[in-house]
């Protein structure tokens, strides 16, 4: 196996872009027999002429100017992985904020990826209701929050839109009963949603909790002893989509939002939104699946 050696490609690219190997010796601090010395090592290396010696100004050869731009991306490469893996610029933390039922399994791959490009760079998760999210994103706390809101800020990113469905106990008969048993977090951003489109339905309801967990919530439910309301297609396990026949009103759609902003990792930042985007934009995000979703989001 041949093995090219960078630092040659790089002596070859900088005579290329300088014009000569008196220019690119100065710029690269080398001497210019070190120069000549690694280009002559290349051509032998690969049994071709790589410049055109024959004239005052020194020329690519047709397989110069072919390796030139192999060269320029191998050390363009070299160059990142290093940066990436011994910089400062690529050290530190970042913190990103998800609502509980989006987490998966977008969430754990796309943190995976990131700590395989970056894995100097300490990466804190938060999941929370979207309020709470959003509340740390204003006063400068995180640095990503994705939502679920149906009316976004104006600075939000829409990666994904999903309808409201109602929720209950596999083949469960709360959502019959009358006063109709409603169970959510308070702070559920879901909850007005679904209380509005109750009342405006005509249908008496109560609370069937008063809680901030939605563990709490979800135990309930679970029991048969109420409904809630969750993302389509995010639904856990041990809980069910409503199959009501048109006897439940309808919820509306919520978008899945992304927000961020430079606390002073923007290139960082950049590449973790870009997977974000990729993720949920890419049809993976939220597939109608059997994952155990430990809690759901809101806000």
């Amino acid at each position: 196996m041949r093995n090219l050696d960078v630092t040659a490609l790089r002596s070859f690219v900088a005579v290329a872009d300088h014009g000569g190997v008196t220019r690119a010796a100065g710029v690269m601090n080398f001497t210019q027999s070190a120069v000549s010395m690694q280009l002559k090592r290349l051509e032998e290396m690969l049994g071709v002429n790589l410049l055109d010696r024959t004239t005052r100004r020194i020329a690519l050869t047709a397989e110069g100017e072919q390796l030139l731009g192999y060269a320029r991306r191998i050390v363009d490469l070299n160059d990142e992985a290093m940066s990436r893996l011994t910089s400062d610029v690529f050290e530190g933390e970042i913190v990103i904020g998800v609502p509980h039922d989006i987490v998966y399994p977008v969430i754990p791959r796309v943190l995976k990826r990131f700590n395989a490009e970056f894995p100097r760079m300490k990466v804190q998760l938060i999941s929370a209701y979207t309020s709470k999210l959003k509340a740390d994103f204003a006063k400068g706390t995180v640095d990503v929050i994705m939502t679920t809101e149906a009316v976004p800020e104006s600075e939000a990113e829409v990666l994904d839109e999903r309808p409201l469905c109602w929720i209950g106990a596999p083949g469960g008969t709360a959502w019959r009963q009358r006063p109709l048993r409603y169970a959510s977090a308070r702070t559920c951003i879901f909850r007005s949603e679904a209380i509005r489109s109750l009342e405006h339905a005509g249908i008496d309801w109560e609370n069937a909790v008063e809680t901030e967990q939605d563990r709490t919530v979800e135990a309930t439910i679970s029991a048969d002893l109420a409904i809630g309301a969750m993302l389509e297609g995010t639904v856990p396990a041990q809980l069910e989509q409503i199959a009501h026949g048109g006897e439940m009103p309808e919820l509306g759609m919520q978008k899945i939002c992304m927000y961020s902003q430079d606390r002073g990792s923007g290139q960082v930042v950049d590449r973790l939104t870009a997977m974000l985007r990729a993720a949920f934009t890419g049809g993976e995000a939220l597939p109608q699946s059997s994952y155990h979703v430990m809690e759901r989001a809101a806000s």
